[in-house]
Parts: C-alpha cells; sequence; structure tokens
C-alpha cells in the first residue's frame, strides 16, 4: 500500500513541521522531498523507518550539518510510502535524476569511489576518466570502477596508443578531408599541444587527420573497451618487440610498462562485465503489509516490476516476463557501454548487492 502525506505548508523547521511530522509519519519504508515556500524540492530522501528519520532533522544539537542547511530553508515535508528499502532506493533515484534538488546535487554524493571511462559524442571524441554523467548526459559511459588515479593511468596510454585527443577544446575540430580545407589558409602546424608534436594525437584541430582515419581509431578503442578487440595491446606489444630487437632496451622498458597498464585495464574490464552479468535474475522483496515485489534486472538494471506471484498462473506470468528479460540480447555479447542515464542505476544495483549480499539468496537466474 502506498500513501501520501496531506499537502501542509508551514514555516522553515517550525513547531508546527516537527508536529506534522510526528503525527503522520509512519514507522515504514518510504520516499522523502523537502520544499521551500515557493514550491522548489530542495532534497529528495529515502528512509526504512521514515517517522523516525525525518524527525532526526528536528534534533536541536543540529550535529549533522547537513541536516542542519536543508532544514533551515524548509517550508513543506511530503512523502510516498514504498513497500521495502529496495523500493526506497529505486524511487529515491529516480526522483532525484528528475527534480535535480540542488541539496542532492551539492551534498549528496554516494558514488564518490567510482569512477566511469567516458567516450564523448561530436565529430572528434575523447576518452576520460569521470566520477559520473553529472550535468553533461552524453557520451557512452564504461564502468564502474573503483580507482580513478590507476584508471586515468590507463586512459592516458590507451590515448596515447590510438592518438585520441585528450584537450578540453570545444571548439571546431578541422578535419584534413574537409572542403572547405582547400580554400581556408590551413591552421599553424605547431598548435602547442605537446601530444601531438612527439605523435601521441593525431591532430584532429589542426587538419592533420581525416575524419575517417579519427573514427576508425574511436572505433578501435570501442573495441577494446567492449572486449572485442585488442588491437591497442598487439600494438604496443608489436612496438616493444621492435625496441627490444634494436636493442633500445630503455624504450622497451617503457613499451612494457605502458602494455602492462593496457593490459590491466583490459582484465579489470574483463573482471567487471562477468560480476555486471551476474546481476541478471529476478529478485523477489518481501514488502510492508504483504506487497511484496518482484523485480526482473537484466544486467544491473531494473527491466520489470511487478507485484510477487501468488499462484501458478502468476509464476508463468513472471516466467514469460523474465524470459523476455533474458532476450534483449540473446546469445550474443553485449557492448559493454552504457548510456548516461543508465550510469546511476547500475551503480544503485550492484552497490545494493555488494552491501547485502544475503539478499542474493532470494534471486533466481534469468533463463
Amino acid at each position: 500500500m502506498r500513501g501520501k502525506s496531506p499537502h501542509k505548508s508551514l514555516g522553515p523547521a517550525s513547531p508546527a513541521l516537527r508536529e506534522h511530522v510526528l503525527s503522520q509519519a509512519a514507522a515504514r519504508p518510504a520516499v522523502y522531498w523537502m520544499s521551500a515556500a515557493d514550491g522548489e524540492v530542495l532534497y529528495v530522501g529515502k528512509s526504512k523507518r521514515l517517522r523516525s528519520r525525518l524527525l532526526s532533522y528536528f534534533r536541536g544539537s543540529f550535529d549533522d550539518a547537513k541536516s542542519a542547511r536543508i532544514i533551515s530553508v524548509t517550508n513543506r515535508i511530503d512523502w510516498t510510502y514504498v513497500p521495502s528499502e529496495f523500493a526506497a532506493l529505486l524511487e529515491e533515484m529516480r526522483r532525484i535524476k528528475t527534480l535535480r534538488p540542488r541539496f542532492n546535487v551539492a551534498l549528496k554524493r554516494d558514488d564518490r569511489h567510482y569512477a566511469f571511462i567516458r567516450l564523448s559524442d561530436g565529430r572528434a571524441p575523447r576518452l576520460t576518466v569521470v566520477r559520473g554523467p553529472g550535468r553533461d548526459a552524453h557520451g557512452l559511459f564504461y564502468g564502474p570502477f573503483v580507482g580513478a588515479m590507476s584508471l586515468r593511468d590507463a586512459v592516458r596510454e590507451l590515448n596515447d596508443v590510438l592518438g585520441l585527443r585528450d584537450c578540453t577544446l570545444d571548439g571546431r575540430m578541422r578535419f584534413a578531408d574537409q572542403r572547405e580545407m582547400f580554400v581556408l589558409p590551413l591552421p599553424a602546424r605547431t598548435p602547442g599541444c605537446i601530444r601531438y608534436e612527439i605523435g601521441r594525437c593525431l591532430g584532429p584541430c589542426i587538419a592533420a587527420t581525416t575524419a575517417d582515419t579519427y573514427s576508425a581509431r574511436v572505433r578501435d578503442a570501442r573495441a577494446f573497451l567492449e572486449g572485442t578487440d585488442d588491437a591497442p595491446i598487439r600494438q604496443l606489444t608489436a612496438q616493444m618487440e621492435a625496441a627490444s630487437g634494436a636493442l633500445e632496451f630503455e624504450r622497451a622498458g617503457s613499451l612494457r610498462d605502458k602494455l602492462a597498464r593496457l593490459t590491466a585495464l583490459r582484465d579489470r574490464f574483463d573482471r567487471l562485465r562477468f560480476a555486471v552479468e551476474t546481476l541478471s535474475f529476478t529478485y523477489a522483496v518481501p514488502g510492508v503489509n504483504g506487497d511484496d515485489r518482484t523485480y526482473v534486472i537484466h544486467r544491473g538494471r531494473v527491466v520489470r516490476e511487478c507485484a510477487a506471484p501468488c499462484d501458478e498462473a502468476g509464476r508463468e506470468a513472471l516466467a514469460q516476463v523474465a524470459a523476455l528479460g533474458a532476450g534483449a540480447s540473446p546469445k550474443r555479447k553485449a557492448a559493454f557501454a552504457l548510456p548516461a542515464h543508465e550510469v546511476d542505476e547500475v551503480l544503485l544495483i550492484s552497490s545494493w548487492f555488494a552491501r547485502n549480499p544475503a539478499e542474493l539468496a532470494r534471486t533466481t537466474p534469468l533463463c
């Protein structure tokens, strides 16, 4: 059963606001949101015991600076009950993504220890390491990983091997096969980029490469990140062997170190792919007052949610739904890239089962 609090506007951190919580909030899972006098939603939160969580905002000591800041500008508190803590997590995530409350954006960074590799879009995509989609919800994301520093080292090697840009220039790219290059003066051949000067960037901003050549390198990067081709590793291996054969041992040693970082990145992706593939099952979650729910989870994303079946017909219907989820990409190696809008959900699902491994006993693998 789901319920909402009465719509009641009260003063910031007022006794009446606290009384509203005392008289209306129940000790059960819920998602709540706090609003300012003008109706702006300031913060979205969740709790498996709503009443105690909301009352914590009214403690006189305000030991929690975050809570003090939020409640000081809150004029109204609303909530909706959900069947379980897991349901609360999902609902909180969805509301935050939709509403983008300023206190969530500024303060709620539970995923801070995770990192992703982002392949931007545009004419000359680049690879960077980011904490999440942030405000730029474009491109593809690979991850999540723990250890942003080592991830940045590996991505730098991948960029160097393939000649992909890593600059933050947002200006127009100038490829050698652009028609206007024949009528406009060519840009200077020394753009002040050390990576281009030492041969580690193709130079898409100064017409030093064609659009097709750069796009081919981007495809190589995607194939490597998705585990379908190891071209960058083969290229580094060949360079290392050539340097060793030419008795250039210092260069060979440097290439060996680069190769080790890329190999480690590939191995991390292999482990990550396996881990996320294991997050494909139906998950039965007991709910408050018998509101049990079943979630069909495919590669770390909820693809279906329904009431738990209570008879044979219901179980057969659920089996059909689960088969649809499992058949999203039948018998083929899926491209392991996440669109921005799915990053938060994969983080939430993987973190939930990492923190609550006993919950895996409630799962049934997809067919």
